[in-house]
């Protein structure tokens, strides 16, 4: 099984690909699509897109994990910005029949920490040590991407052992 992780943004869209095969799971690859920032919307967003389609003809992912939509207070545009991105990541979704799973970024936060509220660096680094990776290899953006498809496999495998 083969899971693609995806942390929305225009400014880098993060992505991280796990392979599962028993009760191991492997990153296959993750880094981070970083369209130009002086460049129009539609023109980042086509980069995203673009570049997610390479990602998924060549890995041929079953399920794609892509971080809820939240808003804050300080940052109302945020979400819309986000909501953009997210809006084409469902496409992508929708055209190659990939199944969509959305999860809060607490809840794996807390599945794969232990603490909902770890901070980005806390989740690199512990994505790092999983994989066995130098923690300056990965971007925050692709080591989010990876702490969502590590956390949604883990708690399908947790899932599926207690349906025995």
């Amino acid at each position: 099984m083969i899971v693609l992780g995806v942390d929305p943004g225009l400014k880098a869209t993060g992505y991280s690909l796990l392979k599962k095969k028993g009760d191991n799971i492997h990153l296959l690859e993750a880094g981070t699509i970083e369209p130009k920032q002086n460049d129009l919307v539609q023109n980042r967003i086509f980069k995203i897109y673009h570049n997610l389609d390479i990602i998924i003809q060549e890995y041929k992912p079953e399920s794609l994990v892509l971080e809820k939509l939240y808003s804050h207070t300080k940052h109302p545009m945020t979400s819309s910005l986000l909501g953009q991105v997210r809006g084409v990541v469902c496409l992508i979704c929708a055209q190659q029949k990939i199944e969509l799973i959305e999860l809060s970024v607490k809840r794996v936060r807390k599945a794969i920490t232990g603490n909902g509220n770890a901070t980005k660096q806390q989740v690199r680094r512990l994505i790092a040590h999983h994989f066995d990776l130098k923690e300056t290899v990965l971007k925050l953006d692709a080591s989010d991407a990876a702490a969502l498809a590590l956390g949604y496999l883990q708690m399908h495998m947790l899932d599926s052992r207690l349906k025995i």
